[in-house]
C-alpha cells in the first residue's frame, strides 16, 4: 500500500514545484495573457502533468528506502536474509524479470512493498515484523504478491494514469479560471487575482476527484497481485498470508507510502473510494472463487 501514496504524495509535490516554476518564469501566464489558448494549455497541461508523475516514478526507489529507512540486503548475513533473497530471486525469475533490490525495514506492524521505476529495477522490502509474525510459506505468498506488482507493470501503469489525471486536472482548472475570471468577475485580462484563485480552488476539488480514479486502479491492482502471489506461492499460501494479516489487524503505513505495502486500513462509505486497497475479506474471498 505505501507504493502509491508515496508516488502520490511525491507527484503531487513536484507538480507544484513545477506549476509555481512555470508561473514564477513567466511562462503560464503568458498562455491566458490576450485569451485562453486551448492547444498551448493542453500542450502546457501535458508537459507539467506527466513530468510530474514520471519524475515522481524516477526517484520511487530511492525515496522509499529513505522515508522506510529500508536496509537492503548486499550480502545475506543470516539464514533468514539468504531464504529472503533466494525466494525472491526463484519468484523474479518465475515471473520473467530482472532480479530486484532486497531489503528489510525495521516496525513490529507485518507489511511489506515493492517498487521501483521498471520491472528490471525494483525494490522488494519486508517490515521485521511480518517475518516475525508470519510462517515462512505465508511470508513467500507475500513476496510473490510484491513480485507480481513488479511484473504487472503496476507503477508504469500508475504513474500513467496519474499523468493523464494531472494533465485533465491543470487543464480543466485553467480553463475554469479563465471562464469565472471573464464571465463572473468582467476581466478585460486574464491571469489576474480572481483567476489564480478560481483555478487553485478548481485544483483542488478536480484533484479528489482525480484520485478516486486512481485508487480504483490501486484496488484493481490488488486483486491481480494476488493472482500472481498465489500462481508464484499456491494459492492456499496467499489466502493463509492474507487470512494471517487480517487478524493481525496491521496500522497502516506511513501516509507517502500507504499504497504500496501488502495491505491497508478499511474503510466504508464514501471513505472507501479513497482506499488503496480493498478489504482483505474480499481479496480472500476473490482468491478462494478461483477455479
Amino acid at each position: 500500500m505505501k507504493r502509491i501514496v508515496l508516488f502520490l504524495a511525491t507527484n503531487m509535490a513536484i507538480v507544484l514545484v513545477l506549476s509555481l516554476t512555470m508561473r514564477l518564469l513567466g511562462v503560464e501566464p503568458y498562455l491566458t495573457a490576450n485569451g485562453l489558448n486551448l492547444t498551448s494549455l493542453l500542450i502546457f497541461a501535458a508537459v507539467m502533468g506527466f513530468g510530474g508523475s514520471f519524475i515522481s516514478l524516477a526517484i520511487s526507489k530511492w525515496m522509499a528506502k529513505k522515508s522506510m529507512g529500508v536496509r537492503v540486503i548486499e550480502t545475506p548475513s543470516n539464514s533468514t536474509e539468504f531464504w529472503l533473497v533466494e525466494t525472491v530471486k526463484k519468484y523474479a525469475a518465475d515471473a520473467g524479470i530482472g532480479m530486484p533490490e532486497v531489503g528489510i525495514f525495521d516496525t513490529p506492524q507485518a507489511n511489506a512493498f515493492a517498487t521501483g521505476m521498471n520491472k528490471n529495477n525494483a525494490l522488494v522490502a519486508v517490515s521485521s515484523g511480518l517475518l516475525q509474525a508470519m510462517t515462512r510459506q505465508e511470508a513467500e505468498a507475500v513476496l510473490g504478491h510484491e513480485i507480481a506488482h513488479v511484473a504487472n507493470g503496476d507503477m508504469v501503469t500508475l504513474a500513467l494514469i496519474q499523468g493523464v489525471v494531472n494533465t485533465f486536472v491543470m487543464f480543466l482548472s485553467r480553463v475554469i479560471g479563465h471562464t469565472i475570471d471573464r464571465v463572473v468577475f468582467k476581466s478585460e485580462r486574464s491571469g489576474g487575482p480572481a483567476f489564480f484563485v478560481t483555478m487553485i480552488i478548481a485544483e483542488l476539488v478536480l484533484g479528489v476527484l482525480a484520485s478516486i480514479i486512481v485508487m480504483w486502479f490501486s484496488r484493481k491492482r490488488e486483486f491481480r497481485a494476488d493472482l500472481g502471489g498465489a500462481s508464484l506461492a499456491g494459492r492456499q499460501n496467499m489466502i493463509a498470508a492474507l487470512e494471517r494479516l487480517d487478524s493481525l489487524h496491521p496500522a497502516p503505513l506511513p501516509e507517502k507510502m500507504a499504497a504500496f505495502g501488502i495491505s491497508g486500513s478499511g474503510a466504508s462509505g464514501i471513505k472507501r473510494l479513497f482506499m488503496t486497497h480493498p478489504p482483505l475479506e474480499e481479496r480472500i474471498a476473490a482468491l478462494r472463487a478461483v477455479q
